[in-house]
């Protein structure tokens, strides 16, 4: 038992989210039939920028078919560029006018651009889509064999690196918007508790106003991703306002609540423990503040306090020194 400087907290829940920027979505640049560029195109899998993901090719289809517009497209350009050569020598010659020399440049400037803008990252297997930088693919949003319209979404790939932290705060709270500064949490996923300022964390935003459905006050953080968090997590989140200045504090395993009352085993020496009932004040998920019931100096039951209680119940709660 000890005292500590504490934040005042308000705990609550929210949600682990990707953050903005973070998530790229990967589009159809053409009309056409989807064909995954590998094996291990799936939910999950690692990228690098320039990884291969997807071919959009015009296979059988008789309208709109890609494969068909880019022939096309590069015969347009061959004949353009052609009349364009032929131009630029009558135009020499002065054979014929200013006008006509323009526009027959500015054919094949059109035609170039349109060539070039469908050739590229095209392969003998169609309309190559790469991965634009570095994550994992999130979502793969077509199946192998699928029809896409240019623009069509295709997949989400995630950087990584970034996370939110959203919280969702009581409106009895909103006076103390100003003072919110951080936040501990832990996720249902993984039982150890995390700081936002050991992640790098900041306020980024909280909400102006409520509605009916959504009563709430959102308070968002952004932490880096230390790669063992998922975003749509739910997450408890204790929100650290004010600074307390000494503070009694017990860590938080020492806390056992039975019944709506709170105790901790209080170490009488040796291996002789009592169990104490205290009154308790704010946490921070590390610490609990302790009000009545212990006095700094006291040395508590941090690890095991769950055994002494199963052993109590039983009668065997060791009550002096060197007891087995």
């Amino acid at each position: 038992v000890q005292r500590i400087a504490m934040r005042d907290v308000i705990k609550t829940n929210g949600l682990i989210l990707p953050a903005p920027g973070d998530e790229m979505i990967i589009t159809a640049t053409a009309s056409g039939i989807v064909q995954f560029a590998g094996s291990k195109i799936i939910t999950g899998s690692e990228v690098n920028a320039g990884t291969p993901l997807f071919n959009i090719t015009g296979g059988a289809l008789t309208h709109d078919n890609m494969d068909v517009a880019l022939a096309n497209a590069r015969a347009a350009n061959t004949k353009a560029k052609a009349d364009f050569d032929r131009a630029s020598v009558l135009f020499k010659d002065e054979l014929i006018s200013q006008n006509e020399f323009q526009q027959a440049q500015l054919d094949y400037e059109t035609s170039r651009t349109l060539f070039e803008n469908m050739n590229r990252n095209y392969t003998k297997s169609g309309q190559l889509l790469r991965a634009p930088d570095r994550g994992f693919i999130k979502q793969i949003l077509v199946a192998e064999g699928q029809h896409v319209e240019a623009g069509d979404a295709l997949a989400v790939v995630s950087k990584n690196k970034k996370l939110m932290l959203q919280a969702q705060l009581s409106q009895a709270y909103f006076h103390k918007l100003p003072s919110i500064t951080a936040a501990n949490f832990k996720t249902a996923l993984q039982p150890e508790l995390f700081s936002t300022d050991a992640l790098n964390g900041k306020v980024i935003s909280y909400g102006r106003s409520t509605t009916t459905a959504a009563p709430f006050i959102p308070v968002t953080f952004e932490i880096d991703n230390i790669g063992n968090m998922l975003a749509g997590a739910p997450a408890e989140i204790y929100l650290l306002s004010t600074k307390k200045e000494n503070v009694i504090a017990i860590p938080a395993t020492a806390l056992m609540e039975e019944q709506g009352n709170f105790f901790a085993y209080v170490q009488n020496g040796g291996e002789s423990f009592s169990k104490r009932k205290i009154k308790t004040g704010i946490s921070d998920g590390l610490s609990v503040e302790v009000l009545e019931g212990l006095r700094p100096g006291e040395r508590v039951v941090t690890i095991g306090a769950y055994n002494i209680k199963l052993s109590a119940s039983s009668g065997t709660v060791p009550a002096h020194g060197h007891s087995h």
